[in-house]
């Protein structure tokens, strides 16, 4: 019988592997764990005790030190050694009892060093110490992962800049901390909802995203109360979210956030533990607060394309042999309105007035004074002034209005009549010129405006027979820790005379463009026999 001091709380399913040579005292050494409910496995060697870890759930291996092949000294160090072996080693030993023995058998790994002879309930009571010790360390281990874990989703929810990536972080984290498999539903700003679904155990790990009704989500989130409710992993995530799952397979659902549920997490398990759900709950909470978070960002961002987009010339007209196309991509990570701009305007008799430009920052100011500097262009060009005069004007301008403003402007008049283009620059990135011939930069200089310096005269340079015109801004190019004269040779390499302008700015775009750190406008003019 166990006595009164032996624990035996916790011992169902425990199993101990017994490794003694002697089988009369592997047979009582087990009779005594047996008893007090432990599940026992025994060896005889060190050999066999290696391929039992390896090969079966051991929970505390109790270890004779003297073993025909190696010493238990050894068995224990490579137990120890290896991660996917490690559990606790009690040494039981009738011959090794000296006090450096003991001592190198725990400085070996080994947790703990009985002497025979042992009382039975003094090897139980160390059985289940060591056995406790282990699973506590192993559950703080296991909390130390989880909440890493839980750091890493939540800092990945706050950089999400869609609701897709948002609801994929959020289902990725939930499966994590879980280590089931997940589905995150949230509710877009386009009145869409966005479900997620994470498989941890997929080795192709490659995460489901798409659109639901929302529906889905009311029907998910309409009936929880604060804690986790009983739902169908198929009805959450679609029969086909996991292959060959049974249809009516036991999910947890568990919903969040500060207006109705904008939030749910359903986990493929059919019970959450008290320490997953405080880690849910901190993890579903957080991605309310980011589902706000980007709603807003969202929201701020429409708002300033849709203005910057009105700042904007409408579709430009050109003279007849001349195509024309313009792009404008708003920076992808910024929700202000940016000072990049392009100009188009008719000026007759064949000619056409063209204009890039980039007013430095990005805010409800620069926007003004992008609009200002667009205005007074026109009305500078429409009064018949060259790109030079136009250039001199605006930095007179600037310099009375907004004398704390700086902005590079390009100015261009194409005449298609005697097949020349009037240049000049305000410190703006050459433009490129494509012929059959290949592709230059016109590389025009002058001061960028606001440096109060005076301007260049015009340069006039004749037009091949075909040609291609293609004016910039610095978002197209720039990017952090990227040489920017490697980066211009690569955009004149991949500007050619064939393609139509609608063609070449989708190629330029999407090879340029990337994640956006600045806004960028693009015109493209082709014209010639």
């Amino acid at each position: 019988m166990t006595g009164p001091e032996t624990p035996t709380e916790g011992v169902d399913g425990t199993t101990i592997l017994v490794v003694d040579d002697n089988a009369g005292n592997r047979y009582v050494a087990a009779s005594w764990l047996r008893r007090a409910g432990y599940r026992v496995v025994e060896a005889a060697t060190g050999t066999e005790a290696l391929d039992r870890v390896a090969r079966d759930p051991i929970d505390v291996v109790v270890l004779d030190v003297g073993l025909p092949d190696m010493s238990g000294f050894e068995v224990c160090e490579r137990i120890k050694s290896d991660p996917a072996l490690s559990r606790p080693v009690i040494h039981l030993s009738a011959t090794a009892v000296r006090g450096q023995d003991r001592a190198q058998g725990l400085t070996r790994g080994a947790d703990a060093y009985l002497v025979e002879p042992v009382e039975p309930d003094e090897l139980r009571a160390t059985v289940w110490s060591v056995l406790r010790y282990h699973r506590a360390r192993a559950a703080a281990e296991r909390l130390a992962a989880r909440l890493a874990g839980l750091s890493r989703a939540t800092m990945a929810m706050n950089a999400a800049v869609d609701f897709d990536e948002l609801a994929t972080t959020i289902a990725s984290g939930a499966a994590v901390l879980a280590e089931v498999p997940a589905a995150a539903l949230v509710a877009a700003s386009d009145r869409t909802v966005r479900r997620a679904v994470v498989d941890p155990a997929d080795p192709d790990d490659t995460p489901r995203c798409d659109s639901v009704s929302p529906r889905l989500l009311e029907r998910l989130t309409g009936t929880l109360s604060d804690g986790p409710a009983a739902v169908s992993w198929a009805d959450a995530v679609g029969g086909e979210a996991v292959a060959g799952e049974e249809t009516g397979a036991p999910a947890s659902a568990l919903r969040f956030g500060f207006r109705a549920g904008r939030v749910a997490i359903v986990l493929r398990t059919p019970g959450v533990g008290t320490e997953l759900r405080d880690l849910l709950a901190q993890l579903g909470n957080a991605a309310a607060l980011a589902v706000d978070s980007l709603q807003l960002y969202v929201e701020e961002h429409t708002l300033a394309l849709t203005l910057q987009r009105a700042f904007l010339p409408t579709a430009p007209a050109a003279p007849p042999g001349v195509e024309v196309a313009v792009r404008y991509v708003p920076a992808a990570q910024n929700t202000e309105i940016g000072g990049d701009f392009y100009e188009v305007v008719e000026l007759g008799e064949g000619r056409l007035l063209l204009a890039i430009g980039d007013v430095s920052g990005h805010s409800i100011h620069a926007a003004t004074v992008m609009v200002e500097l667009r205005h007074a262009l026109r009305a500078y060009a429409v009064e018949g002034h060259g790109p030079a005069a136009i250039l001199q004007r605006l930095e007179d301008m600037l310099r009375r209005y907004h004398p704390r403003e700086f902005a590079t402007v390009c100015v261009m008049v194409l005449d298609t009549v005697r097949d020349v283009v009037t240049v000049a620059n305000a410190g703006h990135l050459a433009p490129l010129l494509a012929s059959p011939e290949g592709t230059v930069p016109l590389t025009v200089r002058g001061p960028m405006l606001g440096l109060r310096r005076t301007h260049e005269a015009d340069s006039v340079l004749a037009l091949p027979p075909r040609w291609t015109l293609v004016l910039y801004t610095d978002g197209l190019v720039e990017k952090r820790g990227v040489d920017l004269d490697a980066a211009l040779e690569e955009l004149r390499a991949a500007v050619s005379v064939d393609p139509a302008p609608e063609e070449l700015g989708d190629r330029l775009l999407g090879r340029f463009a990337g994640v956006r750190e600045d806004d960028i406008a693009l015109l493209i003019l082709r014209g010639g026999a």
